[in-house]
């Protein structure tokens, strides 16, 4: 079977900084794969190449076998207009920092209101979906409540009731844990842990090393836009080959 991601000598610039350099990785069906590594490293940038929230420069992607942004004819690339992009976008559910939840709506609104709009699915189907999401994050009592009325790990847990609603193929979190206090971390925590063990496909950019140590197959270290290590969590955090990650794990253990 095709892996579920393949990237192949991504570049990306903004302006005349380099956010990515010859990045190329695969994420295979059911693999969970944490990337770290200091801030402006290209971490998110990747995340948002990946769903065409920012464009590359050279090198291509392919998701489930799909080329990302391009369409084939023959031997010539055409790049896909945005109606194409919107529903290439669909194949992946991106949970960011903020938790991007429409104020004005309730809970259950802000869930059903992609499958609903987007997707064209009757809102009779979706609504018993999104509160099984709901109940499935811890949070099916907050279905009438607004976003105000709620604290930030709980807005974060909707995020990602509302990524699910879509039935992505894979999950993108940006950080998705670092806008939130401390004693807030460990329920978003929990409801990403209970993902990967179901087998969705996830890419998790993130600071929380006990979190990628217990559930990713693979962590990736990007420093300055490249790949410097990748393997087992024990290997790379716990036995780093790279002097540049042991000196990035210890500074985060400090």
């Amino acid at each position: 079977m095709p892996a579920m991601v393949v990237a192949v000598g991504l570049h990306k610039y903004f302006g005349n900084f380099h956010a990515l350099d010859e990045v190329s990785l695969e994420i295979q069906h059911g693999e969970v794969l944490c990337i770290i590594g200091p801030s402006g490293s290209g971490k998110s940038t990747l995340l948002r190449c990946i769903n065409q929230l920012e464009r590359i420069d050279s090198g291509a992607v392919w998701i489930d076998d799909e080329l990302v942004g391009f369409r084939q004819e023959g031997d010539k690339l055409y790049e896909l207009n945005d109606a194409e992009i919107a529903r290439q976008r669909l194949s992946s559910g991106m949970v960011f920092q903020r938790f991007n939840l429409f104020a004005h709506m309730t809970v259950l609104e802000n869930i059903i209101e992609g499958p609903v709009i987007v997707q064209k699915r009757a809102k009779s189907a979706v609504i018993p979906e999104a509160l099984a999401l709901l109940e499935r994050v811890g949070l099916k009592d907050k279905q009438h409540a607004y976003p105000s009325e709620l604290s930030g790990g709980q807005q974060q847990r909707i995020a990602i009731a509302r990524a699910l609603a879509m039935k992505p193929k894979l999950m993108l979190f940006d950080e998705p844990t670092s806008a939130l206090d401390p004693e807030l971390v460990s329920e978003v925590l929990a409801v990403m842990r209970d993902l990967a063990n179901s087998g969705m496909t996830m890419i998790v950019v993130t600071h929380e090393l006990g979190f990628a140590r217990e559930v990713a197959h693979r962590v990736v270290f990007m420093d300055q836009g490249r790949i410097i290590e990748t393997g087992p969590p024990q290997q790379v955090l716990n036995n780093p080959q790279e002097k540049r990650t042991r000196d990035f794990i210890a500074a985060v253990l400090a």
